[in-house]
């Protein structure tokens, strides 16, 4: 089974919709029973709160329910607990690091760098562009998605 955690900062926006994006993916190609997606933050800021009302309503919008998921920090035993621990932006890789003690298996990487245009993914609680967020996010998840099938490294 492929364990996949989606990092941001807060878990309230960028994390979730990633989380809940790979899910509807997953399960469109028939790979549910392989797959176990979360997501978590590097920040206490949110812990406990839901997902971030216009986060919510762009999943909906897509078809996608992300009702009953709250915040939670990603804690340093996650990291032996997932195969992939996939950040949002390069200070979240930072925070990833510094809260997993490294990264000695090569478990860390960001969404976007398996795209065509490495690098971070916006965050819109600053910016108020969900749109070009969730553009990025879905990308970054299909890439994510078709590596891991076309390598069949961890299928």
């Amino acid at each position: 089974m492929t364990r996949i955690l989606f990092v941001c900062h807060g878990n309230i926006c960028r994390s979730p919709m990633a989380e809940f994006v790979m899910k509807d993916m997953v399960k469109n190609a028939g790979l549910e029973e392989k797959f176990q997606i979360e997501s978590a933050a590097t920040s206490t800021e949110e812990i406990g709160n839901p997902v971030y009302p216009p986060v919510q309503k762009i999943l909906k919008a897509h078809g996608i329910d992300p009702t009953g998921k709250t915040a939670r920090q990603l804690q340093n035993e996650d990291y032996e607990r997932y195969n992939l621990l996939i950040g949002m932006d390069r200070a979240n890789l930072r925070n990833m690091h510094r809260i997993c003690g490294g990264d000695h298996a090569g478990k860390i990487h960001l969404l976007m760098d398996f795209t065509d245009r490495p690098g971070d993914v916006a965050d819109p609680w600053y910016t108020r562009d969900f749109e070009t967020t969730w553009q990025d996010v879905t990308e970054g998840c299909r890439k994510l998605l078709d590596s891991l099938k076309r390598n069949d490294v961890l299928l």
